[in-house]
This record gives C-alpha cells, sequence and structure tokens, in this order.
C-alpha cells in the first residue's frame, strides 16, 4: 500500500483542434497542481488536507471552471458549488457562491464546524462572512473569457459545453435541451495517503449560460463526490445525467458488492452505467489503486503513485 493521488479539469466534447491558448495553460496547471500534491503526499500530509490543497489551486487557475474561472449564469453572475468528503463519510457541501474565493474550503467547513453537509446561497455565503473566509467581490470572478462563452451560449441558446468551440456564422443555432445540453469544466481531486485515509474533493462554477439557481452534480454526495473506507471519487460531465446514475457512489458500491477491484467497477460505471458522451472520473483506493476513465471526447486529468507510475493527458491513451 502506497499514496496515490489523481486531479481532473473537466471532461467533455474536447476536440482534437483544441487551440494551443486553450489547451497548454491547462495541461500546465494540472501539472503544476499534481506536483503540489504529490509533494504534500510525500511530507505525509493527510488526503483530506492535499485535496483540500489541490482544489484550492486549481480554483485560483482562472483556466478551469471553478473559483476564479467559474462560467457564467444566464443573467452574467457566478454560482459557484463544491464538496469535500474523506473514507470516514464525514463531508460538507456549498452551492450558489457568489463571493468566495475557495469554495472548497468553505465546503470543508462545513463539514467541521456545522452539525450540517451542505449550506447554499445567502445562508452559505453568511456562514463564508461568520468564518473569516476570503471574499471579494463577484466581479473578481468574471473573466473576459467567459464573458464571450455566455455571449456565444446566447447566440446559440444552449447551456454550453466548457470546450465548446466558436459557432461559425452559418452554423445551425440548436434549441436548450431539457437536460442542460452540457459537460462541465469541474475540477477535483482524489487522493489516499500513505497511512490509507482516503478524501476527494470538487468543485465547479457549474454551466455556461445556466438557469440562476441551477444545482449540478458537484456537490451532491454520492453523485459528483463520494468516499468511504474503499475508494475516493470525483466525477465531472453532464451533471444531470450524473445526479441520476449515482455515478460517484456507484464506483464503490460495484467495488464493495461486486468484489472487483477500483479499476474495474470505475469502467463498469463509466462504460455501462451512465450514457456515453456524458461522465469522466478520477478515482483512487485504499490500497493505492488509480483510475481515470471518462466516455465523453476527453478529460484533463493527472495522476501520480508513490511506486513512480504519472500521467497527464486529455484524450485517450494510445493502447499498445
Amino acid at each position: 500500500m502506497g499514496w496515490a493521488i489523481a486531479l481532473h479539469g473537466g471532461a467533455g466534447d474536447i476536440p482534437l483542434s483544441l487551440p494551443p491558448e486553450r489547451r497548454l495553460p491547462r495541461e500546465a496547471g494540472l501539472r503544476h497542481c499534481l506536483r503540489i500534491g504529490v509533494e504534500a503526499l510525500k511530507a505525509k500530509t493527510p488526503a483530506l488536507d492535499v485535496v483540500e490543497l489541490v482544489v484550492r489551486e486549481l480554483e485560483n487557475i482562472p483556466h478551469f471552471n471553478a473559483g476564479k474561472g467559474s462560467v457564467l449564469t444566464t443573467q452574467g453572475t457566478v454560482e459557484m458549488e463544491a464538496c469535500i468528503m474523506d473514507g470516514t463519510k464525514r463531508c460538507g457541501a456549498v452551492s450558489g457562491l457568489t463571493t468566495v474565493v475557495n469554495p472548497i474550503s468553505l465546503a470543508r467547513l462545513v463539514m467541521e464546524k456545522t452539525p450540517h453537509i451542505y449550506l447554499a446561497f445567502d445562508g452559505a455565503e453568511a456562514f463564508a462572512r461568520e468564518q473569516g473566509v476570503e471574499t471579494v467581490d463577484s466581479s473578481h470572478f468574471i473573466t473576459p473569457e467567459n464573458v464571450e462563452r455566455l455571449k456565444q451560449a446566447k447566440e446559440a441558446n444552449r447551456v454550453q459545453i466548457d470546450y465548446t468551440q466558436p459557432l461559425h456564422k452559418d452554423e445551425k443555432k440548436e434549441t436548450p435541451e431539457a437536460d442542460g445540453d452540457s459537460k462541465l469544466g469541474t475540477v477535483g481531486c482524489v487522493a489516499v495517503d500513505s497511512l490509507g485515509n482516503l478524501a476527494s474533493a470538487t468543485s465547479t462554477g457549474g454551466l455556461v449560460n445556466k438557469m440562476v439557481g441551477r444545482i449540478g452534480d458537484t456537490p451532491i454526495i454520492g453523485a459528483g463526490t463520494y468516499a468511504n473506507s474503499l475508494c475516493a471519487v470525483s466525477a465531472t460531465g453532464k451533471g444531470e445525467a450524473i445526479i441520476r446514475g449515482t455515478v460517484a457512489r456507484d464506483v464503490a458500491a460495484v467495488m464493495e458488492f461486486k468484489c472487483v477491484s477500483l479499476k474495474e467497477a470505475a469502467a463498469y460505471v463509466v462504460e455501462e452505467g451512465t450514457p456515453k458522451g456524458n461522465v469522466g472520473l478520477v478515482a483512487v483506493s485504499a490500497t493505492g489503486e488509480v483510475t481515470m476513465p471518462f466516455n465523453t471526447t476527453g478529460m484533463f486529468r493527472a495522476c501520480a503513485t508513490e511506486y513512480g507510475y504519472s500521467e497527464i493527458g486529455i484524450w485517450p491513451s494510445v493502447q499498445n
């Protein structure tokens, strides 16, 4: 048994033609955050602290759809959400945040400082002020790239996928689908430390052009985020599909009730349990296994183990 870590920066219909100016900063961000997580695990930092640390860093990178890079609602505002959970099933979640710099840390405070699991909107913002966490004016989160994304989504009359390329003028505009027609560029991290402690953390800005008040899979225990004594899972993709499929919990359930490895369980959930094009996830087990399956075109992802294995990727790996 040894430590292991995996992180993601969102899954979706990521085209092979993704421009370098959009691809390279995300790859660099993953590499940077993976290094931070590995150094922390080598220093014997507990898994729960590691996943919070890594997701905080991802939230601070504007190229990801969380924290500073959060996408905009139909009204041009941000509504961020996050969730954290450890292998003892302690958990905390937040939604509807508009001023909190690092939503993942507020989720942890909900877990540790309240009798509750989930706080949202005005109540969550009030709790943030009570706890003295860093807050800023909501304009801090409005980036030029996300203003442009919202403009494209409104022109196309759809809820926009995070990695969608601009529509050309002669392209047919789509009508919005009831299920959201989107994949989120969520960020997440899972880790197991050298003592076998597990933790998962996920954070997102949601969907481009989403309805005000919409809540996705990220803060819902067992959907976008889950951990127990067997494994820790962080999912990304079409939130509505992930909620319906209880994706993160299903990985743990398949491990437990079918008595299979983490890799087999995760592959089953992604390939058999969720419609194609909807989900990706990263997961680690208590014994140091790591897996990062997805059924979308791509998923920004990275992982490392104590025994020297590491990977950073976007599209499916070439099998020899």
